[in-house]
């Protein structure tokens, strides 16, 4: 049986406090309502079921290149151009984003087939999708 909070209690991933009524527990951590949301919603990058929905329906709307994209997601692909090539790390710098944030806007450019993973000499870069 799990015990009721009944006090303020601190978010383990970004340490805000929260009301009794606003915590999320999960195996025995306590967190708020974002955190937990961003710790348990991986977007898969290579997922062929999503590649050709993707395509199917940005071909159905007439979309080409970035339009139908975010504003963050175009910033992410023109940086990945303007460099020929980033690290998943320097996304997350760069645009103030958690790691998890920065692989799942990547797994979604990876779906619209404008980005993809390269192996260099010194780790896995993200290059456009046509290098």
């Amino acid at each position: 049986m799990t015990e009721e909070r009944t006090g303020p209690a601190r978010c383990e991933a970004c340490g805000c406090e929260l009301a009794a009524e606003d915590c999320i527990e999960d195996e025995g951590k306590v967190f708020c309502e974002d955190c937990y949301i961003e710790g348990h919603h991986k977007i898969q990058a290579c997922n062929p079921w999503a590649v050709r929905s993707k395509k199917i329906f940005r071909e159905e709307a007439g979309l080409e290149g970035t339009e139908g994209l975010t504003d963050l997601q175009k910033a992410i692909y023109e940086f990945i151009v303007s460099q020929g090539g980033v690290k998943r790390e320097e996304i997350a710098q760069k645009f103030g984003i958690s790691a998890r944030e920065a692989e799942n806007q990547f797994a979604l450019l990876r779906h619209c087939e404008l980005v993809k993973g390269q192996k260099r000499a010194d780790g896995v870069y993200l290059v456009p999708f046509d290098s």
